[in-house]
């Protein structure tokens, strides 16, 4: 039997995808392996949305190219979608460069690498609107959920646009069915996914479907909890937060990528709204939902950005007291409007004002968080004396730690905060 690993680099968007591979290998009666030493063929699935991300996936590729076992390698996602015919003459050490249009033909394209060929099977952008099998982690209570591929918007300095193309939202009932075979597997948070959720439907709908399809989700036998990331400002109707006031089980939680407060950053950016906007938008949202939690991600160092500039954003978290923060140094992308523009920041600037922006936001995130020491949550167990509450997304936010709770991935229990074990992470006790 073929022996394939799948090596997963990139976002949760990815992760969905390597997700997909891995159904239709296993499908094919293909054997996975965990360990790429130990595999013939390695599929690397990979991201080029920042240089960084290029350089870990060359990186990988090279180092597999190396190994003793000398696996046939597999490039897929946004690296061979936007650099195949470029990397087919530079990267001989890989087999085959394949888009996501070719992962139902993987079982084809393993057999014909073993053979001596190699292949190029990367298709325009395209979308796995259902149809194709999903394997994920066994006891993995979460999912992530793709609900749409692709983006409409123009910010100065993305490449998604030109790797996944325009924005498409995938037919709901395949959402829906695809979420009953989750639910089917153990599956109990569902956290979905797109370059903009709140925009879902409207491309092939001609209306904003986010909320019904939400409402759809949290009925399903067997979730516990819906989850939204990536959700735009402006596209958060009354309709959405109905939804999220009155429908048991969509989390009161919301990931919002402001990423900055200055207006003149943002219109170098492309980006719609202002501060004031976006404060005005979180003031909203919490009135009308009190416990909600929001998130956000920032990038700091964009061109022409200066430290008046980047004081803005920093009163703008000041003021915001977002619960979690994420944050990046500006990188430009070839192709990009912005790498072009003026005013570069110094590498060294970019990297101290991330560094005093994190710094800044830790006294926030942890007065946020010792807010809720005495108070009992639902947590859902992800492993051995550990979870999440509501407020934490998976990844990327907090845990709660609950020692002596013998419950397996999976469970919902009810703990009482006690402490904070870091700026970002909770102690708890378990409750009866």
């Amino acid at each position: 039997m073929i022996r394939v690993a799948v090596i997963n680099l990139g976002c949760p968007k990815n992760q969905v995808e390597s997700e997909y591979m891995l159904g239709v290998l296993e499908e094919s009666r293909l054997e996975l392996v965990s360990d790429p030493r130990q595999a013939e063929v390695v599929i690397v699935n990979t991201c080029s949305f920042i240089t960084a991300a290029r350089e870990e996936a060359l990186d990988t590729i090279l180092e597999l190219a190396r190994a003793a076992s000398h696996p046939r390698i597999i490039v897929a996602g946004c690296l061979a979608q936007q650099y195949a015919s470029e990397l087919w003459q530079e990267l001989p050490e890989a087999a085959a460069f394949i888009g996501p249009g070719a992962t139902g033909r993987l079982p084809e394209i393993i057999n014909r690498v073993l053979k001596g060929e190699r292949v190029l099977d990367v298709p325009g952008p395209e979308m796995v609107t259902g149809g194709l099998p999903r394997r994920i982690e066994d006891g993995k209570p979460f999912a992530y959920l793709k609900i749409a591929e692709g983006c409409n918007n123009r910010c100065t300095y993305c490449t998604i646009p030109a790797i996944k193309g325009p924005y498409r939202s995938r037919p709901l009932e395949k959402v829906v069915a695809e979420a009953v075979f989750l639910a089917a597997r153990g599956v109990k948070e569902l956290v979905l996914v797109a370059q903009d959720t709140t925009a879902y439907g409207l491309d092939c709908y001609g209306e904003y479907r986010l909320p019904e399809l939400l409402r759809r989700l949290a009925s399903i036998d067997g979730i516990e909890w819906v989850r939204l990331l990536y959700a735009y400002p402006t596209r958060i109707t009354p309709e959405l937060i109905e939804v999220m006031t009155t429908v048991p089980g969509v989390v009161p939680y919301l990931d919002l990528p402001l990423q900055h407060a200055s207006e003149g950053v943002l219109k170098r950016m492309g980006r719609p709204g202002t501060g004031a906007a976006g404060l005005r938008a979180i003031e909203n949202l919490r009135r009308a939902i009190p416990e909600i939690t929001i998130r956000s991600t920032f990038i700091v160092g964009f061109p022409g950005e200066e430290e008046q500039d980047f004081q803005i954003l920093l009163d703008f978290l000041t003021a915001a007291r977002l619960d979690w923060v994420g944050a990046f140094k500006f990188s430009p992308e070839e192709g990009t409007v912005a790498a072009g523009l003026p005013g570069q920041v110094p590498e060294e600037v970019k990297e101290e004002r991330y560094q005093r922006l994190m710094l800044h936001q830790q006294s926030i995130t942890r007065a946020c968080n010792e807010g809720w020491l005495g108070r009992e949550v639902q947590v859902l167990k992800e492993g051995p004396e550990v979870g999440r509450s509501m407020r934490q997304a998976p990844e990327v936010d907090g845990v709660v730690y609950v020692k002596g709770d013998p419950s397996p991935a999976g469970s919902m229990v009810t703990v009482k905060l006690t402490h904070l074990y870091n700026i970002y992470d909770f102690l708890g006790e378990i409750k009866a």
